[in-house]
């Protein structure tokens, strides 16, 4: 039995808030290991996203060669730059210059815009038996480790659209679209996770049955970048407090509505992935206040 996601769930199950003297370390602290030489608009994309949800304090990893144009284009982050494969996947050695931080973080993103290599994947793997605190948001290329990690003992979200649960799950892309509520169902539970399975229609699923539905795409939505976003929020969420079902509820619901404000001002098509963590405050502010349109 499924929960649809709608305002009035939303507003019957608010997120943290902070309180008035809370200063950015209350907030929350949001790590984003994320982009590649050819996709540092990635990290981007999910680290401003991570902020415009509520995150109080931001940092980023990405691979050297992305560091300098990550860097310029997010003045309110730390910018880490971490040691690359030659073909561009994160090695090893890059999980000491961020264990410490990591335990002082409250949500930790991973995936957006990086290489999907054997190196990125034992990245992740080495690295996540050090996230003991928080949230850990698996997505793209990081997505892969479920493939070493079969089952998380801490707390997870797992963001594939139908493609990538298809490739991670050892299954076909068309038997994932036509069981998609039982596929992250399934999921969930075997792999210890939320698992939100993005399509026309979304699927979040925890691995105590529990699962919500949401309905609302807009078909501008399907573009590049726009996965980085949803991730992003999702993060930010988390590192404001949410829980994982939470985030992964409210971020999937403040994505869509985002979509759904610059479908209204630009048209159905044609708005950019950059253009939809603007309007999260905006939503965020409006699904908070009871009766307010």
């Amino acid at each position: 039995m499924s929960v649809e996601v709608d305002e009035a769930l939303l507003r019957a199950w608010p997120l943290p808030e902070p309180d008035a003297d809370a200063d950015k370390e209350d907030r929350g602290r949001v790590l984003v290991i994320a982009g590649s030489r050819e996709t540092p608009g990635a990290a981007v994309l999910a680290a401003t996203a991570a902020l415009r949800a509520g995150a109080g304090k931001l940092a980023v990893a990405t691979p050297e060669s992305a560091h300098a144009i990550v860097a310029a284009a997010l003045p309110e982050a730390r910018v880490i730059a971490l040691p690359e494969s030659r073909e561009g996947g994160l090695r090893d050695e890059g999980v000491k210059l961020l264990v410490e931080r990591i335990h002082a973080t409250h949500a930790v993103l991973m995936g957006p815009g990086l290489l999907g290599c054997d190196a990125t994947a034992g990245f992740v793997n080495a690295l996540l038996p050090h996230v003991r605190h928080g949230v850990t948001v698996l997505d793209a290329a990081a997505l892969d480790v479920v493939a070493v990690l079969e089952r998380f003992d801490q707390p997870v979200i797992l963001t594939p659209h139908a493609g990538e649960m298809a490739h991670v799950a050892g299954c076909a892309k068309e038997d994932v679209r036509a069981n998609a509520q039982e596929m992250a169902l399934k999921q969930a539970r075997a792999w210890n996770a939320t698992v939100a399975l993005k399509g026309a229609v979304t699927w979040i699923a925890r691995p105590d049955g529990r699962l919500w539905r949401h309905d609302g795409h807009t078909p501008g939505l399907a573009m590049s970048g726009s996965g980085d976003v949803l991730a992003g929020v999702i993060a930010g969420l988390a590192a404001r407090g949410a829980d994982a079902a939470q985030a992964a509820v409210w971020g999937v619901a403040l994505h869509a509505r985002a979509g759904e404000a610059l479908a209204q001002e630009a048209g159905t098509v044609g708005y950019l992935a950059r253009e939809l963590a603007t309007r999260v405050p905006a939503m965020l502010e409006r699904l908070a206040a009871p009766g307010r349109p």
